[in-house]
């Protein structure tokens, strides 16, 4: 079992990794099929289903689905270029993806949002259509969106293709017992192991460059957020709070009478710096999805600014022992919303940030599967209740305790010599359980929960 930790960690926009790039990634797929095509496509059409449709419009999945066909991707989003051409094609009723003629494609009639059954392989389901010049459908292929921007055709998911296919890694864990085995007999931390599973597929060079990256984006939405004000897209008129209460933050540094406890107050704001920036379509890093883009940004920044001794040469450590926790919850239990709630999104985070900050703080293997037991068992059963669909409410503040729990959890380990009673496994075999076992409204539908228990408007 290999994912990479540009898997788990992607650069994208907000504000759902499932929602918003999901649909734009499945768009670009389909494109490629439409240039390798031996006919010629005169118009695209798009369905939504399950989530996608119940909390589309709020994650913006209509606008994302239309700038894929468009040919806009992920990585390379831009925002004004992106806003005038959906103008455009508002205007026109076409798309112009490169390498492909001119498309037919209405916004109104073209794109469907079906409140049905979910389609049969994920709660995520999208179904992408060709058509020729009479409008008779020539190609259509089902696309789900299963978390953290990654994306499986229908016949992908049958085959169970949901992992890297290529040549064996050195150190090939699919559970975090293997894990400790394998970190046991090879004398070597999980960041080491899981650098030498990312350098059989890539140079040490590239490999560098790319977490140089990662953490770039991550604290450059940190500080976005950290200066940002106003009122945040979408109807519920919630009001950035990261900027202020870090002024008064900044104001009180120095004073005597500060309470200890403010240091959770620091925690929170660079984690809800983040899901600000990613509530207004900004550009985050999954980690592992939107939703929860600001746990792990937000302990890394703990640790360099609050912790003595810290380093940025430690953060590739932090990013790497991270993302092999987080592959393995994705491995074996889910890492979306939409079909396990919010103990796959936040409690996944932070597990991986806990992971993360034990193993720079000096934790053995051992400490470290502790620390992302622990902070994954107090996730355990939290469901996805959006207000409105939208990633702002409870998912901004949940974040910010998200990072709180990840400090914690690693600071219990640290404490302990790793040994414990509930392994990290049984933790996420029993996310994988709860997930399955809990109600359909309660998974980013909005149908359940705070969603419907506080006003929408």
């Amino acid at each position: 079992m290999f994912l990479s930790v540009f898997d788990m960690f992607k650069v994208g926009i907000g504000p759902s990794s499932s929602h918003t790039m999901g649909p734009m990634v499945a768009a670009a797929r389909f494109l490629d099929r439409l240039r390798k095509a031996p006919f010629t496509v005169a118009g695209v059409k798009a369905s939504l289903h399950g989530s996608l449709a119940f909390t589309g419009v709020g994650h913006a999945t209509d606008r994302a689905t239309i700038l894929g066909l468009a040919g806009f991707v992920p990585e390379s989003y831009d925002r004004e270029k992106a806003d005038a051409a959906l103008a455009q094609i508002k205007a026109t009723r076409t798309v112009e993806p490169e390498s492909l003629p001119v498309l037919a494609f209405d916004p109104e009639s073209d794109l469907t949002f079906d409140f049905g059954p979910n389609l049969p392989g994920h709660a995520n389901g999208m179904i992408l259509s060709a058509t020729d010049a009479q409008g008779d459908v020539i190609l259509q292929e089902t696309y789900y969106s299963i978390g953290g921007g990654f994306v499986m055709t229908q016949a992908e998911l049958d085959a169970g293709k949901d992992t890297d296919d290529g040549a064996p890694v050195p150190y090939p864990f699919k559970s975090a017992a293997e894990m400790l085995e394998m970190a046991n007999i090879a004398h070597m931390s999980i960041a080491e192991m899981k650098r030498a599973n990312e350098l059989s597929r890539r140079s040490a060079a590239e490999l560098d460059r790319g977490i140089e990256r990662l953490w770039q984006v991550m604290n450059d939405c940190i500080n976005r957020g950290l200066e940002a004000e106003g009122i945040l897209p979408g109807g519920l008129s919630v009001k950035r709070r990261a900027k202020g209460i870090h002024q008064k933050l900044l104001a009180e540094r120095g004073m005597n009478l500060t309470a200890p406890h403010t240091i959770n107050d620091w925690m929170s704001v660079y984690a809800m710096a983040v899901n600000e920036e990613n509530a207004a379509g900004g550009q985050v890093v999954t980690a592992p999805t939107n939703g929860a883009a600001g746990v792990v940004p937000a302990t890394i920044r703990y640790y360099l600014d609050h912790v003595p001794g810290a380093t940025t040469k430690r953060v590739p450590d932090f990013l790497l022992t991270a993302a092999a926790i987080g592959g393995l919850v994705k491995f074996n239990a889910s890492i979306s919303g939409a079909e396990a709630g919010c103990q796959a999104e936040v409690g996944s985070a932070s597990a991986m940030a806990a992971a993360g900050l034990c193993a720079v703080m000096g934790g053995s293997p051992e400490q470290i599967e502790n620390a992302a037991e622990i902070a994954l068992e107090h996730h355990l059963g939290m469901t996805c209740d959006p207000v409105k669909g939208l990633v702002q409410v409870p998912c901004i503040e949940r974040n910010g305790l998200g990072a709180i729990k990840a400090v914690s959890a690693a600071s219990l380990a640290l404490r302990g010599d790793g040994t414990h009673f509930v392994p990290l496994d049984s933790a996420i075999e029993t996310m994988r359980q709860t997930g399955a076992d809990m109600h359909e409204k309660y998974k980013e539908t909005s149908l359940g929960g705070l969603a419907v228990n506080i006003p929408n408007c």
